[in-house]
């Protein structure tokens, strides 16, 4: 069987909304944890600007950030702070609290039942504690200076409906909404939903079909992401997010109406091809996750459309 580099599964497109940019940027996430060393930094970003990539989404704590950023500056990249947005597994904060989690249709909240895999624990952004909780961990990026944007991960409901070529490998079929996939039915979404709308979406025979219900979730999320970025834009701290491509594929699969969003950018098995048609289409950047897996040959192409484009 052929191996497939799991670089070029996950490869997104980046859409500016500023209409000034001219450069294509090249970008990667990558992971930095809790703790630094110097040496390993100063080769990463040394591999990093040998493939023209001049942007980095680092997962990592703001004291690590802030040591990365000095370096990354002499090699001129702009460095993000990746964040995992409601999906926060391990998040000992958060587990203490079990009401803070989303609640499926079968009523089991994400801490307890683990849809697909093990790291899926989503926060609910109809409890107030929980949206408080992400702002802040939001808020503790936005401090730290000489930071690109808060680059917001995971910012939806978790898979209702896998992509058609997922489903064998967890074993399901998904030909329509099954209700342990089915999130968003929180107490407090109920509740306000009903004072709305006279009605408990718990008690929908097919709740895939309220249009009303679809809306109300994806305007929790929205208006997480909305009040972040208007408290990080007070700061003079822009806000990126990765997506799922498509707008209407995003709604009906995870709940996420990122066209909604007052984002700075957004980011949505032939790596030069996708690149080119990115860039042909309009597309201001890509960015790979990640480029510390990518082969020789990948390698090669990064350097050679990165020169291209950016000339």
């Amino acid at each position: 069987m052929k191996k497939i580099n799991l670089v070029l599964i996950i490869f997104s497109i980046i859409i500016s909304c500023n209409s000034n940019e001219k450069n294509f940027t090249f970008s990667t996430w990558t992971g930095a944890g809790n703790s630094f060393e110097n040496d390993k930094w100063v080769k990463k970003l040394n591999y990093y600007d040998s493939l023209g990539i001049s942007e980095i989404l680092v997962s990592g704590s703001p004291d690590v950030l802030r040591k990365i950023i000095p370096l990354a500056k002499k090699k001129n990249i702009k460095v993000h702070g990746w964040m995992w947005t409601l999906n926060r597994p391990g998040d000992t904060i958060a587990n203490k609290n079990p009401d803070w989690y989303a609640v499926n249709r079968n009523g089991q909240n994400s801490l307890d039942y683990r849809a697909y895999v093990d790291y899926y624990q989503w926060l609910s952004p109809f409890h107030p504690d929980a949206r408080n909780h992400i702002i802040n961990n939001a808020k503790r990026l936005m401090e730290v200076e000489g930071l690109e944007s808060v680059h917001l991960d995971y910012v939806r409901f978790p898979d209702v409906i896998l992509g058609a070529d997922l489903q064998p490998k967890y074993n399901i079929v998904q030909d329509k909404e099954l209700p342990e996939y089915d999130f968003g039915y929180h107490p407090i979404a109920r509740k306000e939903f009903k004072k709305i709308f006279d009605k408990d979406p718990i008690d929908f025979k097919n709740p895939e079909l309220s249009t009303e219900w679809r809306q109300f979730r994806l305007n929790a999320v929205s208006s997480l992401v909305n009040e972040i970025i208007a408290i990080s834009h007070s700061k003079n701290k822009k806000v990126t997010a990765a997506v799922f491509p498509f707008p209407e594929m995003s709604r009906q699969m995870v709940r996420q109406a990122w066209n909604d969003w007052n984002l700075d950018q957004v980011n949505p098995e032939d790596l030069k091809k996708a690149i080119v048609i990115s860039k042909e289409n309009g597309a201001s950047g890509v960015s790979i996750f990640t480029a510390d897996g990518l082969n020789k040959d990948q390698q090669k192409i990064l350097i050679e459309l990165s020169k291209k484009y950016n000339k």
